[in-house]
């Protein structure tokens, strides 16, 4: 007879609900019956260590936790700068955890890589603070990533791949994913959160949540980016009614950055009356989205925040209509990743220093591909 796991009843209950799934949805994931869960959950019965197992799985949950007598603190391991209505947000969903960790786990592998190689602590990492000049702080960054105010970029798209191509050739790893890992089926909720940061001045992280429109992350990166500016850790949802100091001043940094107010507030008052044309005319002005437009005129006070809130409702939705394939894997594993943290992981494998298991692990690749991954990341 199969040995039974003596685990917690509460705790079962517990980490399914802490994984917002319901009965129905969990028996099905780890192959039993709803009575049978349901069952376990009451102290009636117990399952076995591979149902416990599979079970675990399933709910995104240690095993371990499982056993334990009370369910254990999860508290982010980053700065909480995310409200909604000007209130704190409800605890962390297990997703944004999940995510928060492997960001860590990575960032604390690229940290003994820089220490190994010498390399010096980046000078911009910290440089401002809060009661610096927002206009300052904006043209310190362009000049260190070496961008000007105003490139006649083509499109927003191709601004947002530049300022994150400069991020990453300064030393700053851009983390970018819509999902938990690589599983497709943990999409992140960008309603939840759109981005954070880890500063450090050997391997200062951003990372964008992709599940949001394409159009609002490139916001968000520069709102991450002056964080590190300001070197300061959290996790952000950009909530414009968002009254934390740290939040409105990161804000007001990537609105100035992406559109400066001395030439924006004149251009806003002088455009077509019409608001979709007004916002049409200013994005070719200034190369980046409407949304972007939008949320810059909101940040001045030119519009109210229900006006922004619909226009932003709006493009997420067009968005998630647009949504198809997933692309190229490694391609996207680049991106996850952040470049520069895949190269040197890469490097450090094929020259031998590394397990072709470890470097999968940290990069979410098989390690029989990692040769195939090299090729896509440039190594």
């Amino acid at each position: 007879m199969p040995t039974q796991a003596y685990v917690n009843p509460t705790l079962l209950r517990w980490a399914r609900e802490r994984a917002g799934l319901d009965l129905e949805d969990t028996a099905q994931a780890a192959g039993v019956k709803v009575q049978q869960l349901a069952a376990w959950e009451d102290a009636e019965s117990r399952p076995t260590f591979r149902q416990a197992q599979k079970l675990a799985h399933a709910v995104h949950a240690p095993f371990g936790y499982l056993f334990l007598h009370e369910p254990p603190n999860e508290a982010l391991p980053l700065p909480d700068l995310r409200t909604v209505g000007g209130a704190a947000v409800p605890r962390p969903s297990v997703d944004l955890l999940e995510t928060v960790r492997i960001a860590l786990r990575r960032q604390e592998w690229y940290l003994e890589y820089q220490r190994d190689h010498g390399l010096e602590p980046l000078p911009f990492v910290g440089r401002f603070g809060v009661h610096s000049n927002v206009v300052d702080v904006a043209a310190d960054m362009r000049q260190v990533l070496d961008l000007e105010a105003e490139q006649g970029q083509r499109t927003w798209e191709a601004y947002f791949r530049d300022i994150v191509d400069a991020a990453e050739r300064v030393g700053v790893l851009v983390m970018r994913s819509g999902i938990v890992g690589n599983n497709t089926r943990r999409k992140l909720d960008v309603g939840e959160f759109r981005g954070f940061a880890i500063s450090n001045p050997l391997a200062p992280v951003v990372f964008i949540n992709s599940a949001d429109a394409p159009s609002a992350r490139l916001f968000t990166l520069l709102h991450e980016l002056a964080h590190i500016w300001l070197g300061s850790s959290g996790v952000s949802n950009l909530a414009p009614g968002n009254s934390r100091r740290e939040e409105t001043f990161c804000n007001a940094v990537a609105g100035e950055f992406l559109a400066p107010r001395e030439l924006f507030v004149p251009l806003w008052e002088s455009a077509a009356p019409e608001m979709a044309q007004r916002l049409a005319e200013l994005a070719r002005r200034f190369h980046v989205s409407r949304l972007v437009v939008m949320r810059r005129a909101l940040d001045l006070g030119l519009v109210d925040h229900a006006t922004y809130t619909e226009r932003y409702l709006a493009e997420l939705a067009a968005f998630r209509m647009l949504e198809g394939g997933g692309g190229n894997f490694y391609r996207n594993a680049g991106a996850k990743n952040s470049l520069r943290f895949a190269q040197a992981v890469v490097t450090e494998a094929l020259s031998g220093r590394m397990l072709l298991r470890e470097a999968g692990r940290l990069l979410g690749v098989q390690p029989s591909k990692i040769r195939e991954f090299a090729e896509q990341v440039g190594v």
